[in-house]
């Protein structure tokens, strides 16, 4: 494992880190908030030091698993200190512990949040933090393999250790050419988003901020009650249908795009997904209905937003859904570890996995009755290979551990359990508000430091889909 390997990786991220803040400072000389200076100092120191790295350090003809695996999750952490900067030296959050908080839940799309007054913050500021939704949803490593190409065969490794879900599909035989689609695709939606929303009465400002946190599944909004201070039922519709194509895998989209029209309706992680969709809505529907609720277009729109918000991890709330009968929040705290699609903008478990695993079980129960018998596990008309099964299953498995023994630290620190089950099942699922004080109407400005830390690598951990972050505490990686 080379230091100057893992040096030069890390200037791509300075690059392009730093080129992201000509958008903050392009708001805040329009709406002269005066940040422009201290986005405008950090831009350029951020440019110099990346550009030095990438002329002083050759790159690498070749990195190891273990170089990707860890410049993966150094880079998460490298870029949530530096996106946390602004935050601290604006003095809008001072301490470190809050600001790293704020930024990890940005990056890794979760959208928790410390803040207790969102509009109290300079907008310049608030397109920051929306923005780092933006980087983090397709990926600051994929976005970094498109543009510096550079990084040859080691892209592979980066990669495939920070894409999402069980199997790393690629559009085209070059890693860096699948991530230039990938975000292509990713950058026509957020301009088709953007537009939509314009065109529905938002200013550019909060158009763009809601955009990001749409596509990228994170939730950060510039207002304090979310898409809830848009009564607008237009704009709220076009949140859900870009909430539910971000939940979704990117590369069906590709190929709807190419001409593809079939490619929805013949993946089977697709269908899936949107049978949970349905299921999940009637049911919340049915369960409000009997609780005494009267149906009424709001009744279902409020329950529709809150069931894909929170199935595809993006947070986003219109109303504060802990005033809904116990078993719909039991439910929408299911949806929390379902998640969204392979390669999509989605956090969790994903829907691939809970199917396979929907399968194994079937598979078991029919080896009851026939222990002689073999039944392939097969997702469509694909055989599942059995180490991927193996590894689906170990995944789960680590899944609910490290949410146990994270739940257990929480209480520990005193929070109420449903308050831990929430924030950790929000975090680690990269959903944002869960359930408790943390919930729709509440934030995590209450959590304990060593809580705040802990949540903080729970969003990695959620991110970088667990394996990624935890094989380098194992002393045999450092072997």
């Amino acid at each position: 494992m080379k230091i100057s390997h893992i040096a030069y990786s890390l200037s791509g991220l300075l690059l392009i880190l730093g080129g992201s803040f000509l958008l903050p400072i392009a708001f805040s000389l329009y709406f002269q908030d005066g940040l422009h200076t201290l986005f405008s100092v950090q831009m350029g120191a951020m440019l110099v030091l990346g550009l030095a790295l990438r002329h002083f350090i050759p790159g690498p003809d070749h990195l190891s698993l273990r170089e990707g695996f860890l410049i993966v999750s150094l880079s998460w952490v490298f870029m949530s200190f530096l996106g946390a900067v602004p935050f601290i030296l604006s003095g809008f959050i001072p301490s470190l512990t809050d600001a790293f908080f704020e930024t990890m839940s940005g990056f890794t799309t979760t959208g928790a949040s410390i803040l207790k007054d969102i509009e109290a913050l300079p907008k310049s500021l608030l397109v920051w933090r929306s923005m780092t939704h933006w980087l983090g949803g397709m990926g600051v490593i994929a976005l970094a393999v498109a543009i510096f190409p550079s990084l040859g065969v080691g892209a592979g490794q980066l990669f495939k250790a920070e894409a999402p879900g069980p199997i790393k599909e690629k559009i085209s035989p070059r890693i860096s050419e699948t991530a230039k689609i990938l975000w292509m695709v990713y950058l026509l939606f957020t301009a088709a988003e953007t537009l939509l929303l314009m065109i529905g009465g938002l200013d550019l400002f909060e158009s763009l901020c809601t955009t990001f946190g749409t596509l990228a599944t994170g939730g950060f909004s510039p207002r304090n009650a979310s898409i809830g201070a848009y009564p607008s039922l237009y704009i709220q519709y076009v949140v859900i249908l870009f909430m539910f194509v971000s939940g979704a895998n990117f590369n069906l989209h590709y190929f709807f795009l190419k001409g593809r029209w079939t490619a929805y309706g013949r993946d089977s992680e697709f269908r899936f997904y949107c049978g949970v969709t349905v299921l999940a809505l009637g049911l919340v529907v049915l369960i409000r209905l009997m609780g005494g609720w009267v149906f009424s277009e709001e009744l279902f729109r409020s329950s529709l937003f809150h069931t894909v918000s929170i199935l595809t991890t993006t947070g986003f709330i219109t109303v504060d859904y802990e005033y809904w009968p116990l078993a719909t929040r039991i439910i929408l705290l299911f949806l929390m570890f379902i998640g969204g699609c392979t390669s999509s903008t989605g956090g969790a478990i994903k829907n691939i996995r809970i199917q396979v695993l929907l399968k194994q079980i079937v598979s078991e129960i029919k080896k009851l009755f026939h222990p002689h018998g073999v039944f392939p596990i097969k997702i469509g008309n694909k055989p599942i290979p059995d180490t991927t099964v193996s590894n689906i299953m170990g995944f789960f498995i680590l899944y609910v551990l490290l949410f146990s023994l994270s739940v257990l630290a929480m209480a520990w620190f005193g929070l109420e359990l449903d308050t831990s089950i929430g924030a950790v099942a929000a975090t680690l699922g990269n959903v944002g508000p869960g359930i408790g004080t943390v919930g729709p109407a509440g934030n995590y400005a209450h959590i304990p430091i060593l809580g705040k830390w802990i949540l903080s690598f729970l969003m990695m951990a959620g991110r970088l889909e667990v394996y990624t972050v935890l094989v380098i505490f194992l002393p045999r990686f450092w072997r």
